[in-house]
């Protein structure tokens, strides 16, 4: 079984060397067969793992030890338990749809071979990242898939808002990491290893708990700084305010990675590290309030922005914003099962409404404009159906996947006693209006309405080929599925197993609680009727109803209320001005304390003081001293009569 852990991402590595370095001679299809048979052998190969792993085969072991320093082993290692092989599932088939999809989006693009390389590039580190069974790995895993996002944001780098959108989320993401790091740093200098494992067991010791410090004046619990450190890592990766910033400038980047990096690579790669540590995270309850209070606020804030997005992908980037919110806010109420759930029927139908996005943009010419768009439904009656399921999942609306998750999510937020839970609980609630309001709010802009767009354009638009198609079809199917078979494991069972640790006075998931012996079918449909007597069921509803009146039955009507409350709607639009901020105190600040350091430190003190200044002083000298060399006899006469009579005035006074 080892072997197998080890192809799994090194086929995916393989493939991403050889489209990468020799795509030109290889040729266009050569490399999207390497890399497609590649991902496609590592999705096989991590549903067999994962089948090992439910029938209890677990694997905890390093496979290379590279160095030993201060009896700390620097290691390549892998943790093969439920929650890894979980995520090697979700990573690898989104994956696989991914690369299928990309021969259709980009079949025109002369950088062909590189974006699937470095799509398997992607692909590779965060298997790397999810596989490691040590802190050193998940660091490397952490930041290849920071470096290969990087290059796949800014891969049409002859545009200048591409190259300023993976400079913004390169910078972004040194922040988080910086605390990340650090994080780090602090565990191996509490416990003396890089090993989950060990950190694990000497963190939850008496010795390991009690252990303090003072910053601030004031004894912090060396477990709340760790944690928090390790969650400054986790908002930058999974854009959490306010490191979220780059997120929806990284549609900058090819509708493909979009897909990717929004669906089950980076973005969820924080969501991951967070219940991987969830035996540190319960340690800590102030931990636990700042990320469900930093949750809450990202889920709302960023749902109320998706409001006002005419661009279609970035209303979908605003929705994945808000569900990280979702999934960061159920970590903080200890539910890091439901969250990972969340986390995996997400990657589902959020690829599939960027990938329907992308669809529509082909069809549309590249055009990304909601207010461009119209009509679409009959022409493009498969990304019509599959955008509509997702919508439906995203909504929360049962039985789509998406409402077992975050009706789910929501009461275990409310069932919490951590602080900030009243706060939370109340934002995620309101957010399940706007999440089902914008959703449908781009159906009707996209697919209903008349067709805005010229005449040229809408003679052209037809559904997309196979390649683009085929994807839809088969991530729309665990958009509606997935949920009602995870549910009863991943909720109520003992999915996760000995993966994730929670304290029993932490736990705010009632396991079987009001369902007694009813089990399989029986439990899903007393689930989705329980759904019809539950305010967020009702608000999605109501969201939907209010979205077709908006822009179906009243179209005039938002820009009514734009109008009347341009205020709020101009706040929405700057996106609460974090980006005017960025620029005006960051961006601008650094720039100018950068001139002044210049003018101060380089010009005034070392040109004109140091080296200008100590030019002066010699030539002042100089021009002293050549004076008293002037080459007349009686100049110099008459210094040595100086000099004797100063000689012998001193020995006369001593």
């Amino acid at each position: 079984m080892k072997a197998i852990y080890l192809i799994i991402p090194l086929i995916c590595l393989a493939a991403a060397l050889v489209a990468g370095l020799f795509g030109k001679q290889i040729g266009r299809s050569a490399a999207h067969r390497i890399t497609i048979g590649a991902v496609g052998i590592a999705c096989a190969l991590s549903v067999f793992v994962w089948m090992t792993v439910m029938d209890g085969m677990l694997f905890n072991g390093a496979v290379y030890t590279w160095a030993v320093s201060g009896g700390i082993s620097f290691e390549i290692g892998f943790l093969i338990d439920e929650l890894s092989a979980t995520m090697m599932v979700v990573v690898t088939f989104v994956s696989f749809m991914v690369h299928i999809y990309t021969i259709g989006y980009m079949h025109e693009d002369p950088g062909y071979q590189r974006f699937f390389s470095y799509i398997s590039l992607f692909t590779f580190a965060m298997l790397m990242l999810v596989m490691s069974n040590n802190f050193l790995q998940l660091f490397f895993g952490w930041e290849a898939v920071g470096l290969v996002s990087y290059l796949l944001i800014g891969f049409w780098y002859e545009k200048d808002s591409a190259i300023f959108a993976n400079l913004k989320a390169f910078l972004v993401n040194r922040v988080g990491d910086f605390g990340f790091i650090l994080g780090i740093a602090a565990i191996v200098y509490l416990f003396g290893s890089l090993d989950y494992r060990s950190v694990f067991e000497m963190a939850a010791s008496e010795q390991g708990v009690a252990q303090t410090t003072q910053l601030f004046g004031t004894e912090w619990q060396w477990m709340t700084v760790v944690c928090l450190l390790l969650f400054i890592g986790a908002m930058g990766k999974s854009a959490q305010v306010p490191l979220h910033v780059w997120l929806p400038d990284s549609m900058e980047g090819p509708t493909p990675i979009s897909a990717l990096i929004h669906a089950a690579t980076m973005v969820t790669a924080g969501i991951f590290m967070v219940a991987r540590m969830s035996p540190l995270f319960e340690l800590s309850e102030t931990a636990l309030s700042v990320v469900m209070i930093i949750g809450a606020i990202t889920a709302i804030s960023m749902a109320l922005i998706g409001l006002v997005q005419n661009d279609i992908k970035r209303v979908v980037a605003y929705s994945t914003l808000s569900q990280l919110g979702y999934m960061t806010a159920g970590l903080g109420a200890s539910a890091y099962a439901v969250s990972i759930f969340h986390l995996g029927t997400h990657a589902f139908f959020k690829a599939l409404l960027f990938l329907g996005a992308g669809s529509v943009i082909i069809a549309m010419h590249h055009e990304q404009d909601m207010r461009k768009m119209g009509g679409l439904r009959k022409l493009m009656p498969i990304t019509y159906i599959t955008a509509v399921i997702g919508s439906l999942a995203l909504a929360g609306i049962p039985p789509f996947a998406g409402f077992f998750s975050k009706e789910t999510l929501i009461q275990a937020v409310g069932n919490s006693h951590v602080t900030g839970s009243g706060f939370a609980s109340i934002a995620l609630t309101i957010g399940v209006f706007v999440t089902a309001f914008y959703s449908f709010r781009l159906i009707f802009m996209v697919f209903h309405q008349k067709p805005r767009m010229d005449e040229h354009t809408l003679n052209h638009v037809k559904e997309p080929p196979w390649v683009v198609t085929l994807p839809l079809i088969l991530l729309a199917i665990p958009s509606v599925i997935a949920g009602a078979i995870f549910f009863e494991p991943m909720v109520l069972g003992e999915y996760f197993g000995h993966s994730i640790f929670v304290l029993d006075e932490h736990n705010s998931l009632a396991h079987g609680e009001g369902h007694g012996a009813v089990h399989g079918i029986g439990l899903l449909i007393g689930t989705i009727g329980h759904a019809f007597f539950t305010i967020p069921f009702w608000l999605a509803v109501f969201g939907i109803v209010f979205a077709w009146w908006c822009y179906i039955k009243q179209p005039e009507l938002p820009g009514k209320i734009a109008g009347k409350f341009s205020w709020a709607y101009k706040i929405l639009d700057k996106k609460y001005g974090f980006d005017e901020f960025n620029q005006t105190v960051f961006a601008d600040g650094a720039r100018k304390l950068g001139d002044w350091l210049w003018r101060f430190s380089d010009m005034r003190f070392i040109d004109g003081f140091v080296v200008n200044g100590s030019a002066r002083v010699v030539a002042w000298t100089s021009s002293v001293v050549r004076h008293v060399q002037s080459g007349y006899v009686y100049h110099y006469a008459f210094v040595m009569i100086i000099g004797l009579v100063v000689l012998m005035s001193f020995f006369v006074t001593g």
